[in-house]
């Protein structure tokens, strides 16, 4: 189930940097598009290719920090993987 989380002030104004920045890559402006859409809506969730996106920003050492506190946020709102049990 999805956390009921929004894309605060503070991060929405670094993803509005972030996709303004020409320096930015096609990886960031995808995150910060999807923080963004986040801002309003708690329903709005990271998808698994986003949230990828943002793990390889957090680790990178290029990457602006706007765009790493975009990522942090947007994995924040990933949907978390359950864990399915089996029978025997």
């Amino acid at each position: 189930m999805a956390k009921s989380e929004k894309t605060g002030a503070k991060v929405s104004s670094a993803a509005s940097k972030v996709l303004k920045s020409k320096t930015a890559s096609k990886a960031e402006k995808a995150v910060a598009a999807s923080a963004l859409t986040q801002t309003k809506s708690a329903k709005e969730v990271t998808g698994k290719a986003v949230a990828s996106a943002a793990s390889t920003i957090l680790k990178s050492k290029t990457a602006s920090k706007a765009a790493k506190s975009v990522a942090a946020s947007a994995l924040t709102q990933k949907v978390k993987a359950t864990k399915t049990t089996k029978k025997k």
